[in-house]
């Protein structure tokens, strides 16, 4: 007789893991019992030694598929003569956590039944079980068990219960099931006022009827915001230029491509180059928005859906009431997010009443609550692996695993833009879903109300925060309000590479290349075009892109051909005239005159080496994009122009200058790369009438032999042949594909992002390690 005491730990709750066990259990003849807990699924088994060592290998080989098993623990304990195996009671322990399954995507078995007609779930938008269905947007404690659901109150019926309590139905335990009897219902509600209120002649249809209803309005070309699992969506026909056009003028979004839903991979081809691993993605239970190169046949859908740009976000259906809506429609939609521009999700009932009343001509509602907003995930396929552009439904929040453990439990709260926050603890590291951009108070209310939910399910009381440099950040002020915290300053683009290093699993010194937008210098500049010599605790800036003027500061971002102007007067300050001639043409005299004196006298206009400036720049005087609707168009709109065919290049320089203080990591001087040539080339090629696509082609591989360059000489300097490529500008496929098949053939070990965002919604990974790192050296 052998008697274990077995603990499994993972995402083991919610996915049918206790059924699981008891089966398997009683198929090798094991006595015993089973119980979640808030440290993750205990197991007492004994019975034969054959037989438990049969039972143990079953739990590790045969588990169910949406179980993700971190460790199994066991230890011998004295036999206690059980009779038979049953499922116990959950068991809260202080202090004690587990991982939390993310929601998951309707499963076959459910889809059948809510299409079959005999079936008593016929088509309830509801249907679920074990294997599939919403779980983390409904949690709000652990363990995950009804009573701390949202669903606690729906009493579950009769047949429903039976079900729940049947450890050989896959509806055992489902903490979300229900039926059209007991469950959450739909409701249309239309005509609601463009103020947002519900006046007197609202109406509401329930059940079938407010299928009906949704379905005529998308139909005849209206918009209709749509609850989901983690918010609302706003929906309509996406080939309908009039529908398209209405949503983008009413939603204030202009030009960033629109996401749509179709019913299947099938369509999804039809419309787009679909390779096998994307395919793999479309169809995975995560369901994310995949990026994928458009045909020609989508040429059908409305101009306005994704302008300007080669690739379409595809998705396809993940939710009982998804599939209604796409099979009874017949018809591509168009599924946003439903908020204004830059704000939080809307998640709730009369909240969308509220702030999407003058956006949507109907509301398909349900009274299922949703208890933390989620965003749809977005990836694309580079270079044959996921990238993740947006980390949130169904990826959060699914920890990375530290190459370390962490004796002190740490926050990391982000940046600004496309901001998540980072909790450690143990071995893991917690990234959040995407909150977004820090510049509203909705947004911030949402990023507080998610920590305070993490630091909850997963127990976390953080004794560290870590923060950006930048000192007016909303982040960064909030970090500063926490009491009795050890609080660590980070800056940006070292939290960049150590958020790759860490999910690369690396700790050693590498060269990071590290190309965004902006970040807070440790010189007080904005820096973005950054080669680092990193490890996780320090850094040594080890070279950068020439600085130039950024005239206006912010407003140089929306309008990229003030960079533009100040690129060519700062590097061609007596010939600008001759050489920016056709550029010239499009901007005021007036501003030239203000643009000229801002970059002479920096009134407003701070140094900057990034590189997304650089590339708005080149977009700008290529004539491609010269103001942009949403962050990073010029640069999208230019690689999307890109003849992938052409391999001439832009020549460049490369100088040094002596570093600013001693550096354990490096002594050597810092090099500084001069663009002034490619800046030249282009104007040249300009005037010369040499077509867009090749000047496109010619300033990606001109960064490519940039970094080539760059890293080379650090290889020599540092003796260090690892490159960690992080920020934004490495979401370019162009770039980014260019860039690693180079350095490869150079020589190098190249890391790259795959499970947290390159862009900003990947650097709280990268502050908290570091926070983590200096907090220890200092205690010691």
């Amino acid at each position: 007789m052998t008697s274990l005491r077995i603990v499994v730990k993972g995402i083991v709750q919610g996915v049918g893991f206790r059924p699981f066990i008891y089966q398997l259990a009683h198929k090798n003849d094991i006595k015993g019992w089973v119980l979640n807990s808030s440290e993750g699924v205990i197991i007492e088994a004994e019975g034969a030694s054959g037989k438990v060592d049969a039972f143990v290998e079953g739990i590790r080989k045969e588990s169910p598929p949406r179980s993700v098993i971190e460790s199994v623990e066991i230890e011998d304990i004295e036999p206690q003569g059980f009779k038979d195996f049953t499922i116990k009671k959950s068991v809260e322990k202080p202090d004690e956590f587990q991982l939390v399954s993310p929601d998951i995507a309707i499963c076959d078995d459910c889809l059948a039944e809510m299409f079959d007609e005999t079936d008593r779930r016929y088509r309830y938008p509801f249907i679920n079980c074990t294997n599939c269905g919403p779980r983390f947007t409904i949690i709000k404690d652990i363990p995950y068990d009804r009573p701390k659901t949202t669903m606690y109150k729906f009493t579950m019926c009769p047949e429903c219960q039976a079900e729940y309590d049947d450890p050989t139905n896959r509806r055992f335990h489902a903490q979300p099931n229900a039926c059209p009897v007991c469950g959450p219902q739909v409701e249309y509600v239309s005509q609601v006022s463009l103020r947002g209120a519900m006046p007197a002649s609202a109406t509401k249809q329930t059940k079938q009827k407010a299928m009906e209803s949704a379905v005529a309005d998308l139909k005849s070309g209206k918009v209709v915001a749509v609850k989901g699992l983690g918010g609302f969506h706003l929906a309509c026909d996406a080939a309908s230029a009039d529908a398209v056009h209405t949503l983008r003028v009413r939603k204030q979004r202009y030009g960033k491509p629109l996401a749509i839903m179709v019913r299947d991979a099938k369509r999804a081809a039809e419309l787009c180059e679909v390779n096998g691993k994307e395919k793999e993605l479309l169809e995975s239970p995560r369901r994310p928005i995949v990026l994928l190169k458009r045909k020609q046949a989508a040429d059908a859908l409305a101009g306005e859906v994704a302008p300007n740009n080669n690739y379409l976000g595809i998705m396809l259906p993940y939710t009982p009431l998804h599939f209604l809506l796409l099979e009874d429609t017949g018809l591509d939609l168009v599924m946003t997010s439903g908020n204004l521009s830059e704000e939080p999700i809307t998640a709730e009932n009369e909240e969308a009443f509220r702030r999407l009343g003058h956006i949507a001509d109907g509301f398909l509602v349900n009274n299922r609550d949703i208890y933390s907003r989620y965003d749809d995930s977005v990836v694309r396929v580079i270079g044959g692996r996921e990238v993740i552009v947006r980390r949130a439904r169904s990826y959060a929040p699914y920890p990375v695993t530290l190459p370390f453990k962490v004796e002190r439990e740490v926050l990391a709260v982000g940046g600004e833009l496309k901001s998540t926050f980072c909790l450690l603890k143990d071995k893991y590291a917690f990234v959040s879903q995407h909150i977004g951009d820090m510049e509203n108070a909705e947004t911030f209310e949402h990023y507080e109300n998610t920590v305070e939910l993490y630091e909850k399910l997963f127990r976390v009381k953080p004794e560290i925060v870590a923060h950006d440099l930048h000192p007016d950040y909303f982040s960064t002020k909030y970090a500063r309000s926490i009491p009795d915290v050890k609080l660590v300053g980070v800056q940006h683009h070292h939290a960049h590479i150590v958020s790759c290093m860490v999910e690369n699993g690396v700790e050693k010194k590498v060269i990071g290349v590290s190309f965004d937008g902006t970040g807070y210098g440790t010189d007080g500049t904005v820096w973005g075009g950054e080669f680092l010599v990193s490890d996780l605790q320090d850094f040594e800036r080890a070279g950068y892109l020439r600085t130039v003027r950024l005239p206006g500061g912010e407003v140089a971002i929306k309008k990229p051909y003030r960079t533009a102007f100040s690129y060519i007067y700062s590097f061609f300050p007596v010939e600008y005239e001759k050489l920016a001639r056709e550029f010239l043409k499009r901007v005021d005299t007036v501003e030239v005159d203000i643009l000229k004196k801002q970059v002479e006298t920096g009134l407003l206009s701070p140094m900057t080496s990034s590189a997304g400036r650089f590339f708005d720049a080149a977009s700008s005087l290529m004539g491609i994009r010269d103001e942009i609707d949403y962050e990073g168009q010029a640069a999208i709109e230019m690689e999307m122009a890109a003849d992938e065919n052409a391999t001439a290049s832009y020549a460049f320089d490369l100088t040094t200058v002596h570093p600013t203080h001693d550096s354990r990591l490096t002594t050597h001087d810092v090099v500084v790369v001069d663009t002034q040539s490619i800046i030249r080339g282009i104007l040249d090629d300009v005037n010369s009438g040499v077509g867009t696509p090749v000047m496109a082609a010619k300033f990606h591989n001109a960064v490519v032999e940039i970094i080539v360059a760059v890293c080379g000489r650090l290889k020599e300097q540092c003796h260090c042949s690892t490159v960690a490529l992080a920020g934004g500008v490495f979401q370019n496929a162009l770039l980014s594909t260019r860039t690693v098949s180079r350095l490869k053939k150079e020589g190098f070990e190249v890391l790259e992002h795959s499970q947290v965002p390159t862009n900003d919604g990947g650097i709280s990974l990268g502050q908290a390690v570091v926070g983590y790192k200096r907090a220890e050296e200092l205690k010691s």
